[in-house]
């Protein structure tokens, strides 16, 4: 058996009974950064074996884990905040495992994007998550199949690349397209941003871009 088990995305009491007792309960927890995870880990009383599973290592090592699931081990696959598998490692496992008749169990759990979307006042009931934009290849393309998007688009940035991503809005999308930012989900200095793009763009040349971001853009209907 594979759970997929989500965490906190922040605040370490945003976890469900569920995935403690689960965390608890199986042989061999799958973590993206074994030291993230000793913090949450840590925190519950939790002290069972971690494995490296992280996007470096998961081509060479799945086969590996298929046989020991296959063999009977009970294991947890975890990120390092948020549900594997979108936008962090777990698709590849995932897959192998349903190709082998391996049972799998994804818990319910924290994922940033829907707190991101809920708070911002845009349309919910129909929305694209794209994740983190390709940085290169590709790039334009996608950009241009957004420019066409009439649901709420959701997308993951990192601070490094915030202005830039905001630059490239303004060129690829319409002049009426509102934003919505929102970092830092349930940590300290959670914060919110929204208007144009322009807006937006120049709250961060005044304020140095920190943490990671969930970034929403909608274009309302002339």
């Amino acid at each position: 058996m594979l759970y997929i088990v989500p965490t906190p995305i922040g605040n370490l009491e945003d976890i469900t009974l569920r995935a403690i007792n689960v965390l608890k309960s199986v042989d061999i927890i799958l973590a993206e950064d074994t030291r993230t995870s000793k913090v949450l880990l840590n925190h519950y009383l939790i002290t069972t074996s971690l494995k490296p599973y992280h996007k470096d290592n998961e081509h060479k090592i799945v086969e590996s884990i298929i046989h020991q699931l296959q063999q009977g081990t009970t294991m947890a696959l975890i990120s390092d905040a948020g549900t594997p598998s979108i936008s962090d490692p777990g698709f590849l496992l995932v897959r192998a495992c349903k190709q082998n008749n391996i049972a799998i169990e994804c818990l319910p759990g924290a994922t940033a994007f829907v707190p991101a979307l809920v708070q911002s006042g845009f349309p919910s009931d129909a929305f694209v998550f794209e994740g983190f934009l390709p940085h290169k290849k590709g790039r334009q393309k996608k950009w241009l199949e957004l420019q066409q998007e009439s649901r709420t688009i959701i997308l993951y940035e990192s601070p490094y690349r915030i202005i830039k991503l905001l630059e490239e809005a303004t060129q690829y999308l319409y002049e009426n397209t509102q934003v919505s930012i929102s970092r830092e989900i349930t940590k300290k200095f959670e914060e919110h941003i929204s208007g144009t793009i322009d807006e937006v763009w120049n709250h961060f040349q005044e304020h140095q871009p920190k943490g990671e971001f969930v970034v929403l853009f909608y274009t309302p209907k002339k």
